[in-house]
Parts: structure tokens; sequence; C-alpha cells
């Protein structure tokens, strides 16, 4: 499951690219707005709204550029993109990249809580 903020024309963008992407329907887009949904996660509303999620089947979850190196490895045909973030020190550097540009969306959205 893929959580998104559904209020965001940026973050909207994102996942429609990925859904693009996603020929074998791989994730379920979820827009944290979807309380019925998010809320039996148990992820707290200020990390749903400052990050995407990513939550498999099995219950692992990652967070903001770890899940976008994730979604990007399960992507078929797109997994050369994640491989960049495997370099020594870029996921670091990913994190920072990642947290700068979500602090300068021009959203803020409540989640369901």
């Amino acid at each position: 499951m893929l959580i998104y903020d559904g209020a965001c024309a940026f973050c909207r963008d994102a996942v429609m690219l990925v859904r693009r992407w996603d020929r074998q329907r791989a994730f379920e887009y979820v827009p944290l707005q979807d309380s019925a949904r998010v809320v039996p996660l148990g992820i707290p509303a200020p990390a749903l709204v400052a990050a995407l999620h990513l939550r498999l089947p099995d219950g692992r979850v990652w967070a903001g550029a770890d899940a976008v190196a994730e979604v990007l490895r399960r992507l078929p045909g797109k997994r050369w993109l994640a491989a960049p973030f495997a370099l020594p020190g870029a996921q670091p550097l990913a994190r920072r990249v990642y947290a700068w540009v979500a602090a300068r969306r021009q959203c803020r959205a409540v989640a369901g809580r």
C-alpha cells in the first residue's frame, strides 16, 4: 500500500507517474485522507503528512526517500532507477533531499485521526 497526501498536487502527480509505471499492479494507492484505510495501520498522522509511506502485506513500512527507493526496486523495468540509492552515502543524501522537497510542498493536509 502506497500512502500519499491526496491534498498535494506534487504528491498526486508523483503517484500518477508510479501508477503508469506499475503495469503489474504491485501497489495499492491510498491517500492519507482515507482514514478508514489508513488509521488502522497505526502510522502517526504527523508522519503521514510529512512523507510518502509504503506498507507491504507483511507489515514492513518505509517512509520518505526509503519508500521511494523500495517502490523503484519493485517496479519491473524501473529497478535501475533504484540503483543510485545503493551507492555509498546516497541514502542519507536522498533522505535530506526528500525532507527538503517535502518541507516546501504547497499543501498541508491533516490525516483523519
